[in-house]
């Protein structure tokens, strides 16, 4: 059983809409990055949950795994099962432009029943490393689904690892779990956020809000490059790495340039 997580930290955000199915904005035109090619992501796959029961199923990405420097991100959007009707245009993050992007996002948000982005922050994933954060910022997201209102009978997570429950399995001797934590069922699917919308809408709200937070840090670190790398291991941001050393944003226990620093 893991230990009650801290919550002051990081930030997260979350909507709510009063009604999961408005479709204002599914006729928006589907727009791709200049050269991508995609078959469109849809909610084929969410809809096999309607068998067990489930209504409200939460679509999970995460953003800025690999990143050098900046929080890793979690993105939850919540759709229902029963009404909720396709939103046109959205992706996978990775093959949308920026401003693309920042088009999707307050539609993702209005078509979502709730949604909420959750960031761990680089001294966190220094301190608990890279998974543990992962579950941190997933968890903080999950918090504001619940304080919307909203409780998800089910998780689609993308990937092959469930890295959002609770650590470890309870014993009879173990406090029962924190409000807060993530119990529902956590399904995994490998590529889900090519070929599930919810969670494509997930990824869509998470990168939008982490690049907004690197382009905030660019402004105290311009020599990274950090408004256009997003941390990444680009050759500018190495370059500065060299020049400059580390800085608090950067994740210190990594191997950042080989062993370089």
């Amino acid at each position: 059983m893991s230990a009650v997580i801290p919550v002051a930290t990081a930030t997260a955000t979350a909507t709510a809409t009063a009604s999961a199915s408005a479709s204002a904005s599914a006729t928006a035109p589907a727009r791709q990055t200049a050269g991508v090619r995609s078959k469109a992501p849809t909610l084929r796959h969410e809809r096999t949950f309607k068998a067990q029961g489930a209504r409200y199923l939460a679509g999970v990405d995460e953003v800025g795994r690999g990143a050098l420097a900046g929080p890793v991100s979690v993105g939850i959007a919540v759709v229902d099962l029963h009404t909720q009707k396709p939103l046109a245009g959205v992706r996978d993050s990775k093959l949308l432009g920026p401003a693309e992007r920042e088009r999707l996002e307050p539609l993702v948000r209005r078509w979502s029943v709730a949604s909420a982005v959750g960031h761990a922050s680089a001294r966190e994933i220094d301190a608990l490393g890279i998974i543990a954060a992962l579950r941190l910022a997933g968890t903080r997201a999950w918090q504001d689904i619940l304080a919307a209102g909203v409780s998800p009978d089910v998780v689609l997570l993308d990937g092959s690892h469930n890295w959002l429950s609770p650590a470890g399995q309870p014993s009879l001797f173990d406090e029962p779990p924190q409000d807060f934590v993530c119990t529902a069922p956590v399904h995994t699917k490998i590529k889900a956020d090519m070929q599930c919308l919810s969670v494509a809408a997930a990824s869509v709200i998470a990168k939008v809000e982490r690049d907004e937070q690197m382009r905030g840090l660019h402004s105290e670190y311009p020599d990274f490059g950090w408004d256009l790398n997003k941390g990444y291991a680009t050759a500018i941001h190495r370059d500065a790495l060299r020049a400059a050393g580390a800085t608090p944003y950067h994740r210190v226990s990594w191997n950042l340039l080989g062993g370089e620093l």
